[in-house]
């Protein structure tokens, strides 16, 4: 990161290639041809942890430092596919935690405390749900897909990523990420 540069940030955990390849097929068939949609490109897919927004690139350090220190309080996380909902400008996978601890909200809770104590992040006054945004749209279109068939998602890492806005749509990077479980 530059001195001056203010990234776009936010934490996620990443899914396994073989999920990500699965999802896009299935968003290929389900959204194919359909006017007004913008289906979410295999490597943005990911479960948003925390938003962070535009942050100073001194940020980052302290944030990483935040993000490493929450992966290592849980082990790898399983999850499983819900249902299909859409809000006014996103479709989205809500998923479940299989995990007999619901290891996601005891790692997203986490990591939102951790990161609010260094002052980079403002908790949200919705309850995080774990899901994947899987396709935007300007009008709501009131879809229902018949859900992919994924089985057991299991996440085994989480990052700090950068988004960077594009007249394509948003492209995320990886900054660092760091194994669940140390």
């Amino acid at each position: 990161m530059e001195g001056r540069e203010r990234p776009r940030l936010f934490v996620a955990l990443l899914l396994p290639d073989v999920a990500v390849a699965r999802l896009a097929e299935w968003q290929g068939h389900e959204f194919a041809d359909r006017r007004g949609l913008r289906v979410v490109p295999g490597e943005n897919l990911h479960i948003t942890l925390a938003f962070l927004g535009s942050r100073e690139s001194g940020d980052v350090d302290p944030i990483s430092e935040a993000v490493s220190a929450s992966a290592a309080t849980v082990e790898p996380i399983a999850l499983l596919v819900r249902r299909y909902h859409e809000t006014q400008r996103v479709g989205m996978l809500v998923l479940d935690d299989e995990t007999p601890v619901r290891r996601s909200e005891f790692l997203a809770r986490d990591v939102q405390d951790r990161l609010a104590e260094i002052g980079v992040y403002r908790p949200e006054s919705r309850p995080w749900t774990p899901h994947i945004t899987v396709v935007r749209f300007r009008e709501r279109p009131r879809l229902a897909p018949r859900l992919p068939e994924l089985g057991r998602v299991v996440s085994s890492e989480m990052a700090v990523m950068i988004s960077r806005l594009r007249p394509s749509g948003a492209q995320y990077e990886v900054l660092e990420s760091v194994p669940l479980g140390g």
